[in-house]
């Protein structure tokens, strides 16, 4: 998932990092690893990489609620610009 989420929705994890992670100012973020509780990402602000978790507002049952959550995630992010 963190590849595909890399690879294809780079626009979301920078999303992620910024309007969840209290990272505004990040010019680019990677996904590192997810689990039921949240995400682990790294971001890049003012060219240095910083770690960041994103806590869940929910416990992640599998993959479909996974992939759910991340979409309304991006959805709630984008609304809040």
């Amino acid at each position: 998932m963190c590849s595909h989420m890399n690879e294809d929705h780079q626009d979301a994890v920078l999303l992620y990092a910024q309007k969840f992670g209290s990272s505004a100012n990040a010019t680019a973020a990677k996904m590192l690893s997810i689990d039921a509780q949240g995400m682990n990402l790294t971001a890049e602000v003012s060219g240095e990489n910083l770690p960041i978790r994103i806590e869940f507002d929910h416990n992640l049952k599998d993959a479909e609620d996974a992939h759910h959550t991340l979409i309304d995630m991006v959805k709630l992010a984008r609304s809040r610009k």
